[in-house]
Formats: C-alpha cells, structure tokens, sequence
C-alpha cells in the first residue's frame, strides 16, 4: 500500500518534510509496516477534507480553520496531531498612525486575510471576544500580493500576516500590531486524516507522526538552510523567512482535551456568523481508539 500525504505551501512541518525526500524520513518510518509514501501537492489548503474524502490523500495537515469547514461539509476525519502553539506565527497589523486602537474599533472596516485559514479564526475570535460579528461588522476580503500597500495607504483598515510577510513588514517599519494572534488563539498546524486509516491502521498515524516531528527536528537544528529552501520555492527574503521559521515551535504533540474545546468555540463561532452552514461537534473528529494516545519519541535526523 502506498500512503499519500498531501502537501501544500501553507504548513510548515508538510513542506519540510516532503522537501526532504533525499533523508527519506517518511519512507523510513513506514517501511517496517510494509508501506510505502508519495507525496500530493496541491496550492489550498482548505481543499484537505475533500482529498481526504475522495481518496486523493490519506493524510494531511492545516491551519485550525480548515478541518471545522471540513466537518460542516460533510467530510469525516479525524484528528492525528497538532503543533505546539504559536503565538508569534503573524499578527493583525494596522498603520503605526490609525485610529484603529482596539478590535472594537474595527467595526465598519474593511480587513484582509486568508480566508478559511487560521486567519478567520483569528479576526472571528477576536471579534466576538469584544461582541463584534465577523459576518455584519466588518468586510472581511481575501488578501493579495497588494494588501501590504493598501493598508499603508488606508485603503483597508487592517491585515492579517503571517511568516515572512510579517516579518518583511515589521522589518520595514509603519505598521503595529493590534492583535498579537498568541493573545487570541493558540495557533497550531492541525494534522488529520480519514477515519478508516486513524481506526484500522494506528501504526501508520503513529509512523506519519514520528516523521512529521522528525521533520520539525530537522528545521529546528537548520534553520538558514530551511529558510533557503522556503525562499527558493516560495519567494521573499531569505532573512524574513529566517526570522519567521525561527519563530515557530517545531514540536509536534498529542491532539488534548484543550484543543478540542478551542475548536469547538471556533466552529460555534463559524456556525454563528454563518462562516459555515451546518453546526460542528468536534469531539467527533476522535478516533475511537487510542485518539490521545502520546506521540511516539521521534529518532534522530
């Protein structure tokens, strides 16, 4: 059996775990299971419920938002792993010179983001901490390559950074931050899966999770060398991206009891302000085995 994980641009531990095919780290976890692995890119990472559902994949990894949209859609996965928080992944950035102090002072504006990312959990989190609606109090538009220069020239209100982007801007000066996303939300990639595999083959969820940390191992322990890497593929400064990458964690961990409740106010919040249309119960995005069980020690890169 050939076990395809999907992979896209936006979770860090994915990207380096794919770009490291010449260590082989996922081929070396799974062969003692008689399993081999290739690897699915593909550019959105809201699409990984869909994958998984129509077999395209049988694992993948995203921000917080996506599995809740997943579940409301239909799409019966589970929960493997997440990532250590991390608070300092981007921000909300407004002009150093806005009238924009609190998130209250939001309301009527115009906010770009990345939209069905952890982004939209971010700015709806913050939003409804302060009684605001993400839905009727502010225009939520997708970001683009422009929203830096629109935000200083005023026309929007404020943007949400993350990774090098943030890190070019802060770099450049101008802009402050108004919502630092560690005081709203905790931030982690979100590693899942279809409920047959996580059920019927734990072993392998297990492999795909010693992997992954191997990965984070490697960052950790490279981070010039996975900033190049970044740079090459993605564009920026390899700099910004050294900073960004520096930033993150690079740890993997149990799916707990915490996680799930963050997930659960950000799909009651979703479901609230009609970001998704059917209500979510995340507690059944749990294997009904050994979901928690702790992550398996990862070997030496």
């Amino acid at each position: 059996m050939t076990i395809t994980i999907g992979v896209h641009a936006s979770n860090p531990s994915l990207f380096h775990l794919f770009h490291l095919t010449r260590l082989g780290l996922a081929q070396q976890e799974l062969e003692p299971l008689g399993e081999s692995v290739a690897f699915h890119p593909y550019s959105n990472g809201v699409r990984t419920g869909e994958l998984l559902t129509r077999g395209v994949i049988d694992f993948g990894g995203t921000g917080s938002t996506p599995p809740v949209t997943a579940q409301s859609a239909g799409h019966d996965l589970v929960y493997t792993a997440v990532s250590a928080p991390r608070p300092e992944h981007g921000a909300l950035l407004v002009p150093e010179d806005s009238p924009v102090r609190t998130v209250g002072d939001l309301k009527g504006t115009t906010v770009h983001l990345a939209i069905g990312s952890w982004q939209t959990h971010l700015v709806a989190k913050a939003l409804d901490d302060v009684g605001l609606s993400y839905a009727d109090d502010i225009t939520a538009v997708r970001s683009t390559g422009e929203s830096e220069q629109l935000l200083r020239t005023g026309a929007i209100a404020a943007w949400v950074a993350q990774a090098p982007q943030l890190a070019a801007a802060r770099r450049t000066g101008g802009l402050r931050t108004l919502i630092p996303t560690g005081d709203v939300i905790s931030d982690r990639s979100v590693f899942f899966t279809r409920r047959e595999l996580a059920e019927q083959r734990p072993e392998i969820v297990e492999a795909l999770t010693r992997a992954l940390q191997r990965a984070d191992d490697w960052a950790a322990a490279h981070p010039r060398e996975a900033a190049r890497l970044a740079a090459a593929d993605l564009g920026g400064e390899v700099d910004d991206w050294e900073s960004a990458l520096t930033a993150l964690p690079w740890r993997i961990e149990p799916v707990s009891e915490e996680f799930l409740a963050e997930q659960q106010e950000a799909a009651d919040i979703f479901h609230r302000t009609g970001f998704i249309e059917h209500p979510v119960t995340v507690a059944n995005a749990v294997a009904r085995t050994s979901a928690t069980a702790p992550v398996p020690a990862s070997k030496a890169v």
